[in-house]
């Protein structure tokens, strides 16, 4: 295994200071001399050395009065095949270990796997968003492979790795607390006025989340901040080329990780949420990457957490849910994100070209909480909308325990006219990160191809899905990965474009954690058993990440 993900377990501690048992004029003394030594010996600025000593007691002692719970506490949150990869590899060559002759022609191209993979040990609380960015990527040529796996230059990013250490605060896990929450945004508003660093027009984000082709490029993408656009090199390396607004000007400061690119017409449907009104922003990127102007969702009044949406031919599709924004909380030393259950969740359909939302139909939908929308088409006569999604059974588990989240596939249809749900199980298993033919985006679809997670939040194998189907069983084809092998979220590689829906490939990452080693896995989508047509044997262990994309040679080089 890396070196990291080895020891870090281990020789991560939370062991409080010695300044505890000293008296206090000592105590202050012993702090004083130690920041004028240092920073004389070190050359460091004296802020810079304060800020970080401010860090340390934070972490070193105010966080025991308050201990760490599961959901950020970094033991926890980064074992297994989600502990960090300590270093970027350079394009690679790859021994493809089972079926050579058997990668087809398709393949040609890149897949590109994003996730979060923080630069430095955490001191303190972690989240599993909280870390910084990092592509995992393949590139297929002709049958043979490379792999190599770089950072997102973010601005978060490069500052840090500048100072040496993480400085930047995070939503999900900087609060907890009363006294070590306070304490923190103390010293960030402190490491702002300072200039230490300068989030105000150049965002914070970590660009974890995952890649998407708009408009003929690449980014990577949080739904915190502004998409990162990247290139792949023509020697198969990656390469940030800058944090990009799309032509939308100051205000455009953020937004979603889940844009919905139409196949059709090459537009790109998107939207951003705020703690602040309007709480929710829906806007289109033109075929040639202009955004278009904003659409304020008036209609939702309380700062809400929406992770994605879905499209349809006519329409756009938002789940209101109960993950709500309140940065009062803050005062109280907890996060400002939360599960509202006593809010009814309710789905938003709107007009993909409205000009507001005068026309947006809302139907309340108890129970519905979607994680990811897989897709979604229009039956009678566009006056019904059917949406495959992930639910969140469990919602007040996504902050609690982000590893014990029960997910299940369901189809939601939405009458617009009576302005009622219906819901359907589509298997019983847990799944989530499904993908489809993305040519089927917004048009009616048969197959889903979902991995079954297995707790704590484990990726064990892969189902395709015939949601055609009238029972609530809808499984035709299964994989399971075996013992010790942990999966990732697929993505669907047609032959050809005038093939059948489900005539194409399956590509994924898979650890062996028996055997020490990942693999790029590629799998025949038509057969009942998801079968293995390749495999190929990764320099590097690949750590369990988010959300991924694959992109055929003949679109790198336009």
């Amino acid at each position: 295994m890396d070196a990291l993900s080895s020891s870090f377990l281990p020789k991560y501690s939370l062991s409080n200071t010695s300044f505890a048992s000293t008296p206090k004029i000592s105590r202050r003394t012993n702090i004083i001399l130690k920041l004028i030594n240092k920073t004389k010996s070190n050359n460091v600025p004296l802020l810079t050395t304060l800020f970080k000593s401010i860090d340390d007691f934070t972490c070193n002692s105010l966080d025991s009065l308050s201990p760490l719970p599961p959901s950020i506490d970094p033991h926890h949150v980064l074992s297994g095949n989600y502990a960090p990869v300590d270093h970027e590899l350079p394009p690679t060559a790859c021994e493809v270990v089972e079926g050579y002759s058997n990668i087809p022609r398709c393949l040609n191209g890149v897949y590109l796997r994003n996730g979060p993979n923080p630069q430095f040990l955490p001191r303190g609380p972690h989240h599993l968003l909280d870390g910084d960015g990092m592509i995992q990527m393949v590139r297929i040529s002709d049958g043979g492979a490379t792999f190599c796996r770089r950072y997102i230059k973010t601005y978060k990013y490069l500052t840090e790795r500048e100072l040496g250490y993480a400085v930047f605060p995070s939503v999900l896990s900087s609060f907890n607390g009363g006294l070590a929450s306070m304490a923190r945004v103390f010293v960030a508003a402190a490491r702002v006025l300072a200039g230490e660093f300068k989030p105000a027009g150049n965002g914070f984000g970590t660009a974890n989340v995952s890649v998407a082709l708009i408009a003929g490029k690449l980014y990577a993408l949080t739904e915190s901040d502004l998409p990162y656009e990247i290139r792949v090199t023509p020697d198969g390396d990656i390469a940030t080329l800058g944090r990009r607004d799309f032509g939308g000007g100051g205000g455009f400061i953020n937004m979603t990780a889940h844009p919905k690119v139409d196949p059709v017409t090459g537009e790109t449907f998107a939207f951003r949420y705020s703690g602040v009104a309007p709480f929710l922003t829906y806007f289109r990127i033109d075929s040639g990457g202009r955004k278009q102007a904003n659409v304020a969702i008036n209609a939702v009044k309380t700062a809400t957490v929406v992770h994605d949406f879905a499209v349809t031919e006519n329409y756009a599709v938002f789940n209101e849910g109960q993950m709500v924004i309140t940065p009062a909380e803050i005062l109280r030393g907890r996060r400002p994100v939360r599960v509202d259950g006593g809010k009814i969740p309710r789905i938003g359909v709107i007009e993909k070209y409205a000009e507001d939302d005068s026309g947006m139909v809302w139907v309340d939908a108890p129970g519905v909480n979607i994680s990811h929308a897989v897709n979604a088409w229009e039956e009678d006569g566009g006056d019904t909308v059917v949406v495959v999604a992930a639910n969140n059974e469990r919602i007040e588990m996504v902050f609690e325990r982000l590893d014990l989240v029960e997910t299940r596939m369901e189809e939601i249809r939405v009458c617009l006219k009576t302005k009622k749900v219906q819901r359907r199980l589509l298997s019983d298993q847990f799944l989530d990160l499904a993908a489809i033919n993305p040519a089927f985006l917004g048009r009616k679809n048969r197959y889903v191809y979902s991995p079954v997670v297995e707790m704590p939040m484990k990726i064990v194998g892969l189902v395709k899905l015939d949601v055609s189907l009238s029972s609530d069983d809808c499984v035709v084809g299964t994989r399971m990965y075996g013992p010790g092998c942990t999966g990732g979220e697929p993505f669907f590689v047609a032959k050809n474009p005038a093939a059948e829906e489900d005539d194409g490939y399956l590509v994924t990452y898979v650890y062996d954690e028996i055997v020490e080693e990942s693999k790029f896995l590629v799998m025949d989508a038509k057969s009942p058993t998801l079968e293995i047509v390749a495999a190929v044997k990764l320099p590097g262990r690949v750590p369990d990440g988010l959300h991924g994309l694959f992109v055929t040679e003949n679109c790198l080089s336009q």
